[in-house]
């Protein structure tokens, strides 16, 4: 399952966020978008989980939870929409 997470600190790394989901299951691949120019995060990012139970448990477990002073909003991604 991908999963969607928003309200990420800007200063948090992939690797701890892959051990947060990593608590409840295999992660396969973590994704912070960041600035093309900058290079600064933008506060949201993706997960990877190969098990969708492992993957409802974190979502449900992680979204709402204080991660490095936010409150980090976790769910299921939705397929990109088509762009014109």
């Amino acid at each position: 399952m991908n999963i969607y997470v928003r309200n990420l600190n800007y200063n948090l790394r992939e690797d701890e966020l892959g051990q947060l989901f990593g608590e409840f299951g295999e992660v396969s691949s973590v994704k912070i978008i960041k600035d093309k120019i900058t290079g600064r995060a933008k506060g949201f990012g993706f997960i990877e989980m190969p098990d969708d139970n492992a993957a409802s448990e974190a979502i449900n477990k992680i979204n709402g939870t204080d991660v490095k002073g936010r409150p980090i909003q976790v769910e299921k991604a939705q397929p990109p929409k088509p762009r014109d």
